[in-house]
């Protein structure tokens, strides 16, 4: 059985850094990609990166561009999401996924985590 965790939400001021967490287990995922998404009050989720496990190739939302990092972590099926600079828009639930990339490099996310609330406050 296939499960995605996410770690690490919190609260913190406008301008601080949080950290969060996902481990993936229950299959291989050696030619997947981790996606991170977000949704705040009363809008649709939306993406903010992701990163290939095969290589470490990473891709973001513009809003998070230069603020936000997506790393592997030293530990097997770990990634991690560096959020800097943090803004009160980056409020919201964010959710951790694995999926594929088809040939034309199209994801889609099979697997979902549960989420974790990120507050910013100004």
């Amino acid at each position: 059985q296939v499960q995605v965790v996410e770690s690490g939400g919190g609260s913190a001021q406008a301008g601080g850094s949080l950290r969060l967490s996902c481990v993936a287990s229950g299959r291989t995922f050696s030619g997947y990609v981790m996606g991170w998404f977000r949704q705040a009050p009363g809008k649709e989720r939306e993406f903010v990166g992701d990163i290939r496990w095969s290589g470490g190739s990473t891709y973001y939302a513009d809003s998070v561009k230069g603020r936000f990092t997506i790393s592997r972590v030293n530990v097997k099926n770990t990634v991690s999401l560096q959020m800097n600079s943090l803004k009160p828009e980056d409020t919201g639930v964010y959710y951790c996924a694995a999926g594929t990339v088809d040939s034309s490099g199209s994801r889609r996310y099979d697997y979902w985590g549960q989420g974790t609330q990120v507050t910013v406050s100004s």
